[in-house]
């Protein structure tokens, strides 16, 4: 038995709709498929079809039914073949693509409009032993029905009738039923963008190699010399060296004051830990082979899983972090934590489920699956965040600083405008996003477009290019910001490299308008919506493993100075 998933226009991948929305052949009863999460969150709404096929069974010009279209009905299908409607069937969970109907537009003066719907459907079917390998349909001798209505269309009163037929042709296939996703992935009904992979990463790969050597050779020679003249008055008590020396030694009392907004600080680095553990468990799941082409929706259900599972991770961190650095209000951080990408993401989805709710499409999710994913937030989520994050605060030690802290801060001098926080944050998000920028355009190919992503041993290298790359900048943006005497390292260092997402979020806006075809108030709410969402994620991570590596290594230059 065939199942039906959904219609939509060619062009906007998240825009979908039921099959039996249009008027086409339908049973009495509709049954739908008992669907999974991700399948749901794809848009999928499978319903039985009267396709009648049967394993290794030819059918030759067999009629599905007949039908006599009003003139409301046949303005809609035309409307859906001047968008472009698609189908999309399911055959042993093997995909088949197809046109609604055909469009042609010729010459000028005078101009023709042809408009024709798809009668007939040729099934090719490919098997090997008792597994279908793939399918697809046909059209190839077929001639369109011209949808028009006047005194010259079939039927009387103003409307058509039509009769939708089909046939089924078995093909034997020597590919095993372990490779077919081969033969789905090599199918050419949506158009391939990927032909230049290897060689556009290899290239991305040696200018980021380059740009990482560059930055830590020049970063340890200039250390080098720094310590060989800060190193040579080993007399003298901690407090007592402000008046020789300049440069980031004399802020020493200083650059381990405590930030302001502590539990914001806290919830950025506990949430960036989360999405950073959960991008890690996605990517090594994708390379266990757990997701392929015909798991429809794997991805979006193990993200949802794994985004709640690694709550505590979160919790944990942003709770721990917010003991040592002398936090009090230990609950509101938690709740802050819990709710710093959740409610964003909520009034987000809220947003773009109601469009998608109010133009009928099947993107707009049930309220049993609303009630299932809130649910899993209630049970699973906010009480893991609530549980890392007291096993976090009891198991916080000290802060460990190598210096002593003022009671008196020190006036910062004026900084050069190289300095300031916009240049840094422009340095910093530029160089991570151009270690990615080739990579996030096969990303979005994949979940804005048609292509299937299968490279993940590739993905997983340009993720750990990124997280190098922003530790890096990140290290040398706060040297340079302690070299001028500026000890407000804590935010710098996060806003610096997680302003990767605002690059992030510039380039979806080029792609939306350069690299794709969507248009239309439904895709476009929803491309821009989690486009924000995209790069809010990128922000958090980003900004999270900055913080820590510009940490750590403040931590060693203020330790290896001989102070006593």
């Amino acid at each position: 038995m065939t199942r039906l998933a959904k219609v939509g226009p060619y062009h906007n991948p998240q825009e979908t709709y039921h099959y039996y929305t249009l008027p086409v052949c339908r049973p009495e009863q509709v049954r739908h498929k008992a669907l999974s999460l991700g399948e749901v969150l794809d848009g999928d709404r499978m319903a039985e079809s009267l396709y009648k096929i049967r394993f290794k069974e030819h059918a030759e010009r067999q009629t599905l039914c007949q039908m006599t279209l009003s003139e409301k009905e046949v303005e809609q299908l035309r409307e859906a073949i001047e968008e472009l409607y698609y189908f999309e069937f399911v055959l042993d969970d093997v995909p088949i693509w197809g046109f609604v109907g055909y469009m042609e537009e010729s010459g000028f003066l005078p101009h023709s409009h042809k408009v024709g719907l798809w009668t007939h459907l040729d099934f090719n079917i490919e098997y090997n032993g008792d597994s279908v390998i793939f399918a697809n349909v046909s059209v190839k001798d077929v001639k369109p029905v011209p949808l028009d209505i006047g005194p010259g269309a079939a039927g009387t009163g103003g409307v058509l009738i039509i009769t939708h037929s089909y046939s089924v042709r078995w093909f034997e296939s020597p590919l095993p039923h372990s490779r077919r996703a081969e033969r789905l992935r090599d199918y050419s009904f949506f158009p391939k963008t990927l032909e230049i992979h290897w060689l556009s990463i290899i290239n991305s790969l040696v200018l980021v190699v380059l740009l990482l050597g560059f930055v830590i050779i020049i970063l340890m020679r200039v250390l080098k010399n720094d310590f060989a003249r800060y190193n040579v008055e080993e007399d003298g008590m901690c407090d007592d060296l402000d008046q020789g020396d300049n440069g980031w030694k004399i802020i020493h009392t200083d650059v381990f004051r405590f930030p302001p907004f502590k539990s914001l600080l806290c919830a950025v680095l506990g949430v960036g830990a989360q999405f950073l553990t959960l991008a890690t468990g996605i990517i090594i799941m994708a390379l266990l082979g757990m997701f392929n082409v015909h798991r429809h929706g794997a991805i979006n259900s193990a993200a949802i899983v794994l985004y709640a599972l690694t709550s505590c991770v979160s919790g944990y961190c942003s709770c721990s972090f917010y003991t040592q650095i002398h936090g009090e209000r230990w609950v509101w951080n938690i709740i802050l934590t819990s709710s710093l990408f959740s409610a964003p993401l909520f009034l987000t989805w809220s947003v773009v489920n109601s469009v998608h709710w109010w133009s009928g499409s099947t993107q707009a999710l049930p309220a049993s699956t609303v009630l299932l994913l809130l649910g899993a937030w209630v049970l699973v989520g906010f009480p893991l965040t609530v549980i890392g994050g007291i096993v976090g605060k009891n198991r916080a030690g000290s802060f460990q600083a190598p210096c002593r802290t003022r009671n008196i801060p020190r006036q910062i001098p004026q900084q050069p405008w190289y300095k300031h926080t916009a240049v840094h944050m422009a340095i910093g998000g530029f160089l991570p996003f151009s270690a990615i920028s080739v990579e996030l355009y096969y990303i979005f190919a994949t979940v804005w477009g048609r292509e299937h992503y299968t490279l993940y041993g590739i993905l997983l290298c340009v993720f750990a290019i990124l997280l190098s790359v922003g530790a890096c900048i990140s290290v040398a943006l706060s040297y340079f910001l302690l070299s001028g005497e500026d000890y407000r390292w804590w935010w710098r260092s996060v806003l610096s490299t997680g302003s990767t997402g605002i690059f992030i979020f510039v380039y979806s806006v080029f792609y939306y308008r350069n690299r794709s075809s969507m248009s239309g108030p439904v895709q476009s709410v929803e491309f821009f919506g989690y486009s924000l969402l995209t790069a809010l994620v990128f922000s958090l991570m980003l900004g999270s493993v900055s913080f820590w590596a510009s940490l750590t290594f403040i931590r060693y230059i203020y330790r290896s100075l001989k102070m006593d």
